[in-house]
């Protein structure tokens, strides 16, 4: 993981104003595709004056599809990451890679619900180093400062795409309304995502933009941003939260996880803790 920090020297009638803008994840990681790294300000104003701009970026994934109903995937989720760019995270993510190296996975991005199952690049790791790679990102989600927002939409209850759409448009504009003190004290929001549906990309468009408008749009890769692994984490925690009400753990999460009374106790109860 790459960061930049900068330094902007400011000389207004002969007085000097040092502006600081901390440090930024992957800022070129967007840059490349002509988009300017994300950080910003508004203006800059005479000594004295704070001339920080205050700005959101929400990290954005999904689990499930627009396709018809399947038992064995009973919901669509939507997570959103809400973060504060004026809380520096370098030290966490320090920390975090560090964590990856150790264990073999530099430069990684943690897939969760494969992770468990022991899909994909997992399928060859034993569950004790599954579970390493698990508790990595688990605590280091747990020590950051964010808050989340998790939209579930009971596909039983949609015939088709209209009616899946008109569902997660409402939702997710719920969650907006519901909290507008707290989305309309940013000057400008980010929104991450790595449309890899172009149904919820339409959504988020069109919701966010019609509800504000100080928004921007990126597209990320999820090995660039730590905190959309962390959008994929949630994602997983809550469809599993869900499963867990109706005693419905597969035989893989189960072993994963020994109990469904061990992990609402030493999982779910410390990341509902970060709900907005």
């Amino acid at each position: 993981m790459t960061f930049l920090h900068i330094s902007l020297i400011i000389n207004i009638e002969y007085k000097s104003t040092v502006v600081d803008f901390g440090l930024v994840e992957r800022p070129w990681s967007t840059e490349r595709r002509g988009i300017s790294p994300p950080f910003s300000y508004s203006k800059l104003l005479q000594k004295g004056d704070c001339m920080s701009e205050k700005i959101l970026s929400v990290f954005i994934d999904e689990s499930g599809d627009f396709g018809p109903y399947e038992i064995h995937a009973p919901y669509y989720l939507v997570s959103m990451i809400l973060h504060n760019q004026n809380i520096d995270i370098t030290e966490n993510i320090k920390v975090f890679d560090a964590h990856l190296s150790n264990l073999g996975y530099q430069h990684h991005a943690i897939h969760t619900g494969p992770l468990i199952r022991r899909e994909s690049v997992y399928s060859n790791d034993l569950v004790e180093e599954r579970k390493r790679l698990f508790n990595a990102l688990f605590n280091f989600a747990r020590r950051l400062d964010f808050q989340y927002s998790c939209i579930k939409v009971k596909k039983s209850e949609c015939p088709d795409v209209i009616t899946m759409t008109s569902k997660v448009s409402k939702a997710l504009a719920d969650v907006l309304r519901s909290n507008e003190d707290f989305w309309n004290s940013f000057d400008k929001v980010i929104i991450y995502y790595d449309n890899g549906q172009i149904e919820l990309t339409k959504i988020l468009t069109s919701v966010f933009s019609t509800l504000y408008t100080h928004v921007e749009f990126r597209k990320v890769k999820p090995v660039d941003y730590k905190l959309f692994q962390i959008a994929d984490l949630i994602c997983t925690m809550e469809l599993l939260a869900e499963k867990a009400e109706t005693n419905s753990f597969s035989r893989s999460e189960m072993e994963f996880f020994d109990n469904i009374r061990d992990f609402k106790k030493n999982y779910l109860k410390h990341l509902k803790k970060k709900s907005l």
